[in-house]
């Protein structure tokens, strides 16, 4: 299981990150709509956990592909909940690795991009309680080759991590089978976006709030020499684009 950063730490880094999360979201977009596209539940919802619900565009994906679905709401950064209330009046304030629902409440448990975060035998435990029998599940996450360029920049600078592990498909299909799911279901595909410049690029992934990387990390800003390295060497993997982020995206569908 990947080296995870403090529960604490990441809601904190989701809290500052509400304000700018839509405008830096796109990744979390492109991703979302690629996660429903693939999803086609039978029968149809009828009532949903967004897992992770951030400041709301699933739920929004989600009403508009099944109007009549009662879709719940989960965030454990309050700000962002507050934001995801626009679009749906059932919000609940938890931690999906210890959801606070009866048994079998739920049709579909869906999450996009958030169970990179957690424990995900601890999440998928969880999603398997709350399912009703036959309910299904989709969710989306990033495998390891996500950040490539980004770490082999930072590679030889210091002895700190500087971007989170991630878990292969092979472990995410495991980790499903252990929670107790069958019809798996695994896709793979590589999204780049690109950036003018390093700051940018390392911007972005901040405004999203996704720049705890866990036990390791550098706990002060990298000197001016080093950091003029790092961008040297990420200069090397500049496209006409621009800088490019690599993000190794895992869509995964199971039944209860």
């Amino acid at each position: 299981m990947p080296d995870l950063p403090p529960r604490q730490r990441v809601r904190e880094s989701f809290e500052r990150a509400a304000a700018s999360y839509d405008d830096a979201a796109v990744l979390q977009r492109q991703v979302c709509e690629h996660l429903l596209a693939e999803f086609d539940p039978h029968p149809e919802p009828s009532s949903v956990l967004d897992a992770g619900c951030g400041t709301g565009y699933g739920i929004r994906l989600l009403r508009d592909r099944w109007p009549a679905a009662h879709i719940m709401a989960v965030d454990f950064a309050p700000a962002m909940l507050c934001l995801a209330r626009q679009d749906t009046e059932l919000c609940l304030a938890a931690d999906i690795e210890a959801l606070p629902c009866p048994n079998a409440t739920f049709t579909t448990w869906w999450s996009n991009l958030t169970v990179q975060w957690c424990d995900i035998d601890k999440v998928l435990r969880e999603a398997q309680r709350v399912l009703r029998p036959g309910g299904e599940l989709a969710l989306s996450t990033l495998g390891p080759a996500t950040f490539d360029e980004l770490r082999t920049a930072f590679s030889g600078i210091d002895g700190h991590r500087h971007t989170l592990t991630f878990s292969e498909p092979a472990a995410i299909e495991r980790a499903l089978q252990r929670a107790g799911f069958s019809a798996i279901r695994l896709l793979r595909q590589t999204i780049s976006l690109h950036y003018p410049d390093l700051r940018n690029l390392l911007r972005s992934i901040k405004d999203i709030g996704a720049n705890s990387v866990g036990e390791g990390a550098r706990n002060g800003l990298l000197g001016r020499q080093a950091w003029q390295r790092v961008q040297a060497a990420y200069e090397a993997h500049r496209t006409p684009a621009g800088l490019p982020a690599r993000y190794d995206v895992i869509l995964a569908y199971a039944r209860k």
